[in-house]
C-alpha cells in the first residue's frame, strides 16, 4: 500500500485498492498518475490489462464531487469495454459514492437518458453518446477529464469524426488523458488539436515474451477444424480464446465445436448486448473455458487467466495479432499463441511477420488426427475451410514454406 500512497491517491481510491489487496502499482500507473494528478494531459502508450483503469480514474475520483453534473467523460470504442471500465470506475469511486453510468448501443435509450440525469462520470461509445447529445439527453459542459481509451481501436473502427464532434462539446478547459496500444500520425493530429502540451508516457509490453510461446501449423484447407479439435482435446488447457474473421466463422466454429463434444461459446458484434455481456461474464468467471470470438474481445476486455489463444483465421492487419496475443501470457503467467494455417491464410501471416519482425513464430509438426465430419447451416459454406468429408488424416505434407526460412525474435521492444 505503500507505493500506492506515494503516488498521491486520495484516500478512496486507496480504501478500493486495499479491499482487493493490489500489491504494487503497474508501470503505466507509476507513470502516469502523478502527471494525472498534478493536472497534465498525458498521452500513454498502454496495453489492455496494464492498469490504466485505476491509472485515469485517478483524477475523476479525487476531483469530482457528487451531483456536480457530468465531469468525467470516458470514450471507449466497445460496448463491452465501457460496461468494462463502468465497472471498475464504480468500485474505485465506491468510498465517494460516484454516480458510473454506462452508454452504449444495445441498451434501452430511455433507461439511460433518466441515468444521465445524475450522472457523475460516463463511459461511453462514441456513437451512442452522438445521440444523446442529439437528443439533448446529456449535458458535457461541466465536463472536466476528458478520456479516450483504446484510442486507437475507436479510429481503427471508424469513430474519428464522432470524437471530434464530442470534444467540440466539452469545455475547452479540461483536462484530457489519451490511451492508447499504438500512436498513430492521426493520434498525433488529435494531440495537436485538442489537448495542452501532452506528456508522453509509453511503458513495456504487458505480455511477458519471455512467457508467450508462438507456434504455427499448416495444414489443408480441409483440415482446420479437425486438428482444432484434436488440440483442444489434448492441451492442458484453463481458459481459451479462438479468433475468427467474420461473424459466420464464429457461429460455425463454436457450434461445430460444441457438436464435437467441446463445450463453447461464441461472441461477436451480431449478437444481443445481453447476451454478449452474460457470455463474457460466464469466460471471465471461468464457468466458459472456450471463448470463440471476433476482434470484438481482442481489444479492451481484461481477462485473466486466459492460458491459450488459437487464431482459426490469420488476421489481415497485423496490429490485430498482437492485440490477440496478447490476452495471454500475462502477470507473470505462461501461455501460449496457436496459429493454424491453410492456404487462405498464407497473405495475412506474411504481412503479420513482415510488421511485426521482432515475433518469433515457431513452426511445429502437424500431429495424426482424426478428420472430424462438419456440419453447415446453409449451402453456402466458409470460405476455404473444409471438403465435408468424413475421414482421418494426419502427419505433415509437402507445404509452401510460409515464413520463407525468416525467424524472428521477441523484444520488449514490441509494444501493444
Amino acid at each position: 500500500m505503500e507505493q500506492f500512497e506515494k503516488l498521491g491517491l486520495c484516500e478512496h481510491v486507496l480504501k478500493t485498492i486495499s479491499a482487493k489487496k493490489f500489491k504494487k502499482p503497474s508501470e503505466v500507473q507509476e507513470k502516469a498518475i502523478p502527471l494525472i494528478l498534478e493536472g497534465k494531459d498525458v498521452i500513454a502508450g498502454s496495453a489492455t490489462g496494464s492498469g490504466k483503469t485505476l491509472a485515469f480514474s485517478s483524477g475523476i475520483v479525487k476531483y469530482t464531487e457528487k451531483g456536480t453534473g457530468v465531469r468525467g467523460l470516458i470514450l471507449t470504442p466497445t460496448r463491452e469495454l465501457a460496461e468494462q471500465v463502468a465497472g471498475a470506475m464504480s468500485e474505485l469511486s465506491y468510498y465517494k459514492g460516484l454516480e458510473v453510468v454506462p452508454i452504449y448501443g444495445g441498451m434501452s435509450m430511455n433507461n439511460q437518458i433518466k441515468k444521465l440525469t445524475y450522472a457523475d462520470v460516463v463511459v461511453a461509445t462514441p456513437g451512442r453518446l452522438l445521440d444523446h447529445l442529439q437528443r439533448n439527453s446529456v449535458n458535457l459542459s461541466k465536463v472536466k477529464f476528458l478520456v479516450l481509451d483504446e484510442a486507437d481501436r475507436m479510429w481503427d473502427m471508424g469513430f474519428k469524426d464522432d470524437v471530434a464532434k464530442i470534444v467540440k462539446a466539452c469545455p475547452k478547459d479540461r483536462q484530457t488523458l489519451l490511451f492508447s496500444a499504438t500512436i498513430n500520425s492521426e493520434l498525433e493530429d488529435f494531440s495537436e488539436k485538442h489537448m495542452k502540451n501532452p506528456v508522453e508516457v509509453s511503458v513495456e509490453s504487458y505480455v511477458d515474451a519471455s512467457k508467450l510461446k508462438q507456434i504455427y501449423y499448416d495444414v489443408r484447407d480441409d483440415e482446420k477444424f479437425s486438428l482444432l479439435v484434436h488440440l483442444l482435446n489434448n492441451e492442458k488447457a484453463h481458459l481459451v480464446m479462438i479468433f475468427c474473421n467474420t461473424r459466420r466463422n464464429t457461429d460455425f466454429v463454436a457450434k461445430n465445436l460444441n457438436d464435437a463434444g467441446i463445450s463453447a461459446q461464441a461472441i461477436h458484434g451480431g449478437m444481443e448486448q445481453n447476451k454478449r455481456s452474460r457470455i463474457m461474464k460466464g469466460f471471465d468467471d471461468s464457468r466458459v473455458n472456450v471463448l470463440v470470438c471476433t476482434d470484438v474481445a481482442g481489444r479492451g476486455l481484461d481477462i485473466s487467466g486466459v492460458s491459450h489463444v488459437y487464431n482459426y483465421d490469420l488476421p489481415l492487419d497485423a496490429k490485430d495479432y498482437i492485440h490477440r496475443i496478447g490476452r495471454t501470457a500475462r502477470a507473470g503467467a505462461e501461455g501460449i499463441a496457436i496459429n493454424i494455417l491453410a492456404s487462405r491464410d498464407y497473405n495475412n501471416f506474411m504481412n503479420i511477420q513482415k510488421n511485426n519482425e521482432n515475433l518469433f513464430i515457431e513452426r511445429v509438426m502437424t500431429p495424426q488426427f482424426k478428420k472430424i465430419y462438419v456440419k453447415f447451416d446453409s449451402p453456402r459454406r466458409p470460405r476455404g475451410n473444409f471438403s465435408g468429408r468424413n475421414e482421418s488424416r494426419g502427419g505433415n505434407f509437402p507445404r509452401k514454406n510460409v515464413g520463407h526460412g525468416r525467424t524472428h525474435r521477441n523484444s520488449s521492444r514490441n509494444r501493444h
